[in-house]
């Protein structure tokens, strides 16, 4: 059985990205907040486990969750007391990534299933003409 490669797959490749930059940041970048450390490898390695899976089998709720990560990610500096802090700067930043990247997939996949009904629909009305 042969997978067909989907065009919105790259979106997914570039949150495992992010991921990979998350799960690398508490290392690159010294820091030195136990509650930051945690947060980013666990936002890493969620936001890895989620693309990776989004990779294998594509499901709407696959790029919701990583929506929800990275609204976490946003909010956790505050919830979790690292505001403030470079490792802040990294976890709104990526999570905003992660969001943005997650919504333009959805976006386009919605825009694929629907694109060819519309299509469907204006070449039927115009061959009733």
């Amino acid at each position: 059985m042969k997978r067909t490669w989907r065009r919105e797959s790259v979106l997914d490749l570039y949150n495992l990205l992010l991921a990979a930059f998350l799960l690398a940041s508490p290392w690159l970048f010294k820091l030195s907040n136990g509650a930051a450390r945690i947060d980013l490898w666990a936002g890493g390695a969620v936001v890895a486990a989620i693309s990776l899976a989004a990779i294998a089998a594509y499901a709407n709720w696959e790029e919701w969750a990583n929506v929800a990560v990275g609204l976490w990610l946003i909010i956790s500096p505050w919830a979790l007391g690292f505001a403030h802090t470079r490792a802040m700067h990294y976890s709104i930043g990526i999570g905003a990534v992660v969001i943005f990247f997650a919504l333009l997939e959805l976006w386009l996949q919605y825009d694929a299933t629907h694109s060819g009904e519309t299509h469907q629909d204006s070449t039927a009305s115009s061959q009733r003409h």
